[in-house]
């Protein structure tokens, strides 16, 4: 590389790696807060906290990263403009192509970062997140099993216990599911024990009877049993409902996306290939916030004034980005024929930033006349 295009590369890591360490740091105590108070309030340490919010980690920084390389481009372009380094190279001879060239270097280093996080990092974070939540929901449900208290375990749920034995049977059960806006369910149990699954806990009752009341008709259903199952994981954590979340797959298995993945999953054909291939694309969504970031403030001339319309209109080019992504979203997630709008969105940043590249090599005159060479 030559010695610019080695300065100019350092400046963006460099601008990079501080606005990227900001972001994440803002977005992962804005979302740790929530965190906290719910783990807190559930009884759990603080080593628990740290370790869920260091496995949410990983999706933090492949949210900010694209959000950075536009910071760190645009802040480093605007710098060079200021201290009239760009014009001196301008004077040169180098067109506004040739110094693109280490900006789409340093997009194409941080759409490797992205490719990292999306295939390799996220899903083991993912993966490891919703074990450790499994864990803590058990935690939490062996906490109230408490013996002759009254206790709200999930809103609209109440749970009694009279007794129980050194061997960890429940005796003389209440529990009353109050979550249905149609119905109320009370459940008695002469006798219970709770048991462990691949899904959460399960509260097994013996020898009782459901009771259900239609709200409307104010009518009374009474079932008795001889042993009845009962997911308090599921009402504990949505995670107790057996489903795993797709982002916790790996690629190949979104690829394949058979039968088996579906049910796994509760999420069709096209929402697993769509997801595959977006890892494939999304990196270089990096790639496009940072040429957007260069070549939006190539366009004008120096102001007194700063640049702050071409910073404006590399944003809106970023949002008009974001919004082409969750329109092709909306469109590939319905049909498995669909999966190539993941290019979308990179193929219309690309041209945003070609075509802003294109008019600002024009003559100044003429980009504010808007006419051809005389």
């Amino acid at each position: 590389m030559a010695r610019f295009d080695r300065y100019l590369l350092s400046q963006l890591l460099m601008l990079f790696g501080f606005f990227a360490l900001v972001l994440v740091a803002v977005y992962w105590v804005n979302r740790a807060v929530g965190l906290f108070d719910r783990l807190i309030g559930d009884g759990q340490s603080a080593l628990v906290f740290l370790e869920l919010t260091l496995l949410t980690l990983p999706n933090v920084i492949r949210l900010v990263l694209p959000v950075a390389a536009f910071a760190a481009a645009a802040y480093v372009t605007n710098r060079l403009s200021t201290e009239s380094e760009l014009v001196v190279m301008q004077a040169t001879g180098f067109s506004p192509w040739r110094l693109a060239r280490p900006v789409l270097v340093f997009g194409l280093i941080v759409a490797a970062m992205m490719a990292v996080l999306m295939h390799a990092l996220v899903p083991a974070s993912r993966t490891a997140l919703i074990n450790r939540q499994a864990e803590i929901a058990e935690n939490v449900t062996a906490r109230f099993l408490r013996a002759g208290v009254f206790q709200f375990p999930a809103e609209g749920v109440t749970f009694y216990i009279r007794d129980i034995t050194e061997v960890g049977e429940l005796q003389d059960i209440f529990l009353s599911d109050a979550r249905s806006e149609t119905s109320r369910t009370s459940y008695t149990a002469r006798r219970a024990l709770l048991a462990r699954s691949p899904t959460g806990p399960k509260l097994v009752l013996f020898e009782g009877m459901a009771q259900t009341l239609t709200l409307e008709g104010k009518r009374l259903a009474v079932t008795r049993f001889s042993d009845f199952t009962y997911d308090l994981g599921a009402v504990l954590s949505p995670a107790g409902l057996g489903l795993r979340d797709e982002a916790s797959l790996s690629t190949l298995e979104l690829l394949r996306a058979d039968e088996a993945t579906q049910a796994a999953t509760g999420r069709s054909r096209a929402v697993l290939l769509y997801e595959a291939h977006n890892r494939f694309a999304q990196p270089f969504l990096a790639t496009v916030a940072a040429l957007i970031g260069f070549a939006s403030l190539l366009v004008g001339a120096f102001s007194r004034f700063g640049l702050w319309r071409q910073l404006l209109g590399g944003a809106l080019a970023l949002v008009a980005v974001q919004l082409v992504a969750n329109s092709a979203e909306t469109l590939g997630v319905r049909d498995a024929r669909l999966w190539p709008l993941v290019w979308a969105a990179p193929l219309t940043g690309t041209g945003m930033a070609a075509a802003m590249l294109w008019w600002s090599q024009r003559p100044y005159g003429l980009r504010r006349r808007g006419g051809a060479t005389p």
